[in-house]
């Protein structure tokens, strides 16, 4: 068996749904982990076939894995997963096999990607991320863009009683702009475009973080391992930077 399949035992353990990462670290620091009747010392790596035991008892990989999809939402879609609460939820919406939740949310009158799993543990490193989680729209507004809002919008704007974060905005039509946020606050990009008086008309989400809107509306794809791995990574990278 090659070197690449190879993965450190706390991430096997959190891979197959037992721990996460620190509660696995213990685990082993604890000598209550075993690779093939042999406690491993910290950063071990498991092969496939390896016996992977816990307190005596074999760790074995669930039979589904978890669920990480890119969904296209339309517009009127509720991203709640409280199905007695909205009539056109999402998760009645997808409809999909097994229990999903969304990470995040995306207003009712705006569309486009959004990301839905079963893997708590990924929805919680998301959410606490506090930089490299960009997210990118294109928005429509009632009135031309002139480069004064471009440049107001991308400075930061006063709204909720905060300053938001400097931010990437670029024109790309006469009724159209491009930005792209690092923080979430509630409504805001459209509270953004009211200080300044301008009406969003349509707000369409391209990306999440490494993710890019790439099916048509209404429709979901599953995330490849190549960017399952590199959303991942980002995400580590927060952790470390994060104030």
């Amino acid at each position: 068996m090659s070197q690449e399949e190879s993965v450190r035992i706390n991430k096997f353990l959190s891979e197959v749904g037992y721990c996460s990462r620190r509660a696995g670290d213990k685990l082993i620091e604890e000598g209550r982990v075993t690779i093939n009747g042999v406690v491993p010392e910290m950063g071990t790596k498991v092969l496939p076939g390896d016996d992977v035991e816990v307190d005596g008892k074999s760790v074995i990989q669930k039979d589904k894995k978890h669920v990480y999809i890119a969904f296209n939402k339309p517009i009127g879609v509720v991203c709640t997963t409280d199905r007695r609460v909205e009539e056109n939820n999402i998760i009645d919406f997808i409809n999909y096999p097994t229990r999903i939740f969304p990470i995040g949310r995306l207003d009712k009158p705006s569309e486009g990607l959004i990301l839905l799993t079963d893997d708590g543990d990924i929805v919680n490193k998301i959410l606490r991320a506090r930089n490299n989680h960009e997210k990118e729209y294109i928005v429509s507004v009632h009135k031309p863009v002139t480069t004064d809002f471009i440049e107001n919008m991308a400075a930061g704007v006063p709204i909720l009683e905060t300053m938001t974060r400097e931010c990437e905005v670029e024109q790309t039509g006469k009724y159209e702009f491009r930005i792209i946020l690092t923080q979430g606050l509630n409504r805001q990009i459209r509270r953004m475009c009211e200080y300044f008086d301008y009406e969003v008309i349509r707000l369409k989400r391209i990306r999440i973080m490494n993710i890019e809107l790439d099916v048509r509306e209404g429709k979901y794809r599953d995330l490849t391992v190549t960017e399952l791995s590199e959303l991942n990574y980002l995400l580590g990278e927060s952790e470390k930077t994060a104030e």
